[in-house]
């Protein structure tokens, strides 16, 4: 899946490589989020990085990868000028404030709960009557289940703070992204099995996400512009 990923993308950006009129200086902007991008020591890592960086390998662009928390570069993604933003959920309410390029990865949001509770959920009514559903405060996740018309949300500031307060029993249910539960589990000290799948409300795709501010995205090289 990786693989088709990148060869599409890779694919997609050659083709949008155009029009030779400077816009400015590419800014690429990622946050603190396993497996997709985070930081080891000094070095970005991760799969979307991975995308990323082949990207700019086979375009010739040595724009640095720069992590700002989640709420911080979206803010810059949404006011300024060329700026790169990954990996971010592409929804209806963001479909027309950025352009994209991806995807960069693909997951199932769903609802998890502490092992051996016996909560059954067959359909979003169900969850609706849950009497509190975590979920990270401004993430995608927490405005899809408001777009849903959720209103039994307990918002929290970091998604291993859901691990620990769905394990101490703070609320029957959590919601959250499948291709992050792994480390956010590792984070709060948590195990695989400590957690259990309880419904999956839709499939996610990520992309980076560019500004609109201006229509294109100079690349360092002098060279090129990439206007996805």
């Amino acid at each position: 899946m990786r693989l088709t990923f990148c060869r599409w993308l890779l694919l997609t950006a050659s083709a949008l490589l155009c029009a030779n009129v400077a816009a400015g200086e590419l800014q690429l902007l990622a946050d603190e989020n396993p497996p997709l991008s985070f930081t080891d020591g000094m070095q970005a890592k991760g799969l979307a990085v991975d995308v990323v960086r082949e990207i700019q390998r086979r375009v010739g662009d040595d724009t640095l990868i720069e992590f700002q928390p989640w709420a911080r570069g979206y803010r810059t993604v949404s006011t300024q000028a060329n700026v790169g933003l990954f990996a971010m959920a592409r929804t209806p309410e963001r479909e027309t404030l950025f352009q994209w390029l991806g995807p960069v990865s693909a997951s199932k949001a769903s609802f998890y709960g502490k092992r051996g509770s016996g909560l059954r959920i067959n359909n979003l009514d169900d969850a609706k009557a849950v009497e509190r559903i975590m979920v990270v405060r401004d993430f995608y996740t927490h405005r899809l289940l408001e777009r849903l018309g959720f209103t039994n949300l307990e918002l929290v500031p970091k998604p291993e703070t859901m691990v620990k307060m769905a394990l101490n029993d703070r609320a029957p249910l959590m919601f959250t992204s499948s291709a992050t539960l792994p480390d956010m589990l590792d984070k709060a000290g948590a195990n695989p099995g400590d957690l259990e799948l309880v419904y999956t409300v839709t499939s996610i795709q990520t992309y980076v996400a560019f500004s609109l501010v201006r229509p294109g995205i100079w690349l360092r090289s002098g060279r090129r512009h990439w206007t996805p």
